[in-house]
This record gives structure tokens, C-alpha cells and sequence, in this order.
């Protein structure tokens, strides 16, 4: 029996609200994370990620404080990250309440760092982030909020970072960041037929069908969206009653 597809919304947080944009760029209010993490929960979400995209050390205690907030009106795993560079800055992240921690451009900068965090958490509760942007006949991994190229292919990071402990990886489309246009079904597939633990497609999602595809094409374990979730294009509970009418496995809400 396969294992059911994981629908989860992302919360990417400056400060105390939570933020939009395309492509990293342009970012709109979208709302509280405290509210929209219990509308989500209570909607039949898988788990809930929660991204400080500001991720400056003067945000840090804010951060931790909405992670406490979000995680008191849950009853699904949590997932939280941005800015954690080293292991006491995943306690931290821990401590608050996150059953997951996610790193990117430090991971990049530091690769001990994944070995570091999976002895220390698991590897089943480290989730390394990777922002692909196509580039020719690669996909380069950017580093910094996607503002800065790392010069190194995507599919050498996945395959690295799995091998350094990490026990799922967070594939975020820069490319199709926000414009809604559907997953980027050649990138996930790309990653995720050559790595051994499960992949969250993120970057571009709207429409139901656009989940059927990336699950059925792209062979992703999980979806991440946020924005159709923010502003009621999609809610979760109808978005999983569809998928589930078209074969795809997954919860469905009680």
C-alpha cells in the first residue's frame, strides 16, 4: 500500500504577519499565522510549515514567539526554519514547539551542519530546503530569501544533503514562486527519483489538478502552497476531497 500524499500550507513570516510574493519578490500581508494555523488544522492540513523569510538575528525572538503561538493551536507536525545556522539555533526552534527543523543557506555555507542536526534531532526531523532556479541545463541552488546563486546543481545538493542526514527535502521552484502556473513537474521529478527520502514539491501551485500532477508526474510525496491556502482559492479540505475522487491517496479530514 503506498503511503498518502501530504498536503501542507506554508506560513512565511516577517516579523509577526505573514508575507506573499513572485518569484521571492513583491511581498503582500497575507494574514496572522496564529488564526490561519488553526484554520488549517482544523481543515485537514498534513503539517504546517512556518518560514522566517526575514531571518536577521534581531527577528530571532519574534520568531520563536510566533512558532509558540502557531504550535499551541496545533495538533499536526510543525515545521519551522529561516536563519537557523547553527545547532543551538535549532534547539531554540525546538524548544519552541517545531517537531521539524529546516535549513538552507547555512546548510550550503556549512554542510556539517546537516550531519550536526541529524544526530542531534534524527534525520527524520531535519528537512533540508533547496531553492532550484533553472539555469541552461541545470537547475542552480540560490541561496539568501533566492536572491543569490550558490553555483551548484540542485540534483548534487539533494543527493549530498541525503547523504549528509537529511530526512526529507523542501524543493522550492524560484521560478514558479507565486505566479500559480502549476508545479515545476521536470525539476521535482528530477530530484525526486534520485534521492531516497521523501521530497515536498513547493512553487507555483492553484488549481487541484496542478496537485494530481505534480503528484502523479512529478513524483512528489508531499505539496506545499501557500498563497491559494491564504487567500481561500483552495481551501485543504476541498483540495484533498478532489485528489482523493481522482485516485490520488490521501487523508481526508473526519
Amino acid at each position: 500500500m503506498s503511503l498518502a500524499h501530504r498536503i501542507i500550507p506554508c506560513l512565511d513570516t516577517d516579523g509577526e504577519r505573514v508575507v506573499k510574493g513572485v518569484n521571492f519578490l513583491a511581498l503582500r500581508d497575507a494574514g496572522d499565522p496564529v488564526a490561519l494555523a488553526a484554520q488549517y488544522n482544523a481543515e485537514g492540513a498534513d503539517e504546517l510549515v512556518v518560514l522566517d523569510i526575514a531571518a536577521s538575528r534581531d527577528r530571532r525572538p519574534t520568531f520563536l514567539q510566533t512558532i509558540r503561538r502557531v504550535a499551541a493551536e496545533l495538533a499536526i507536525p510543525l515545521t519551522a526554519g529561516g536563519g537557523i545556522r547553527t545547532l543551538e539555533d535549532a534547539r531554540a526552534v525546538v524548544r519552541a514547539g517545531a517537531d521539524k527543523i529546516t535549513v538552507n543557506t547555512a546548510a550550503v555555507e556549512r554542510h556539517e551542519l546537516i550531519s550536526q542536526l541529524s544526530r542531534e534531532f534524527g534525520a527524520q526531523a531535519v528537512v533540508l530546503a533547496i531553492d532550484a532556479k533553472r539555469a541552461d541545463d541545470y537547475w542552480d541552488v540560490m541561496v539568501r530569501g533566492g536572491r543569490e546563486s550558490a553555483h551548484l546543481d540542485a540534483l548534487v545538493w539533494a543527493q549530498r544533503g541525503v547523504a549528509l542526514g537529511a530526512g526529507e527535502i523542501l524543493l522550492t521552484s524560484v521560478d514558479r514562486d507565486g505566479t500559480q502556473i502549476g508545479f515545476d513537474i521536470a525539476l521535482t521529478a528530477a530530484i525526486s527519483t534520485q534521492v531516497s527520502v521523501p521530497v515536498i514539491a513547493s512553487g507555483g501551485a492553484k488549481t487541484p489538478q496542478h496537485f494530481v500532477d505534480i503528484f502523479e508526474q512529478g513524483a512528489a510525496d508531499a505539496a506545499l502552497a501557500a498563497s491559494i491556502f491564504h487567500d481561500g482559492i483552495q481551501p485543504v479540505r476541498a483540495l484533498k476531497e478532489f485528489l482523493s475522487a481522482r485516485g490520488v491517496e490521501v487523508r481526508l479530514p473526519c
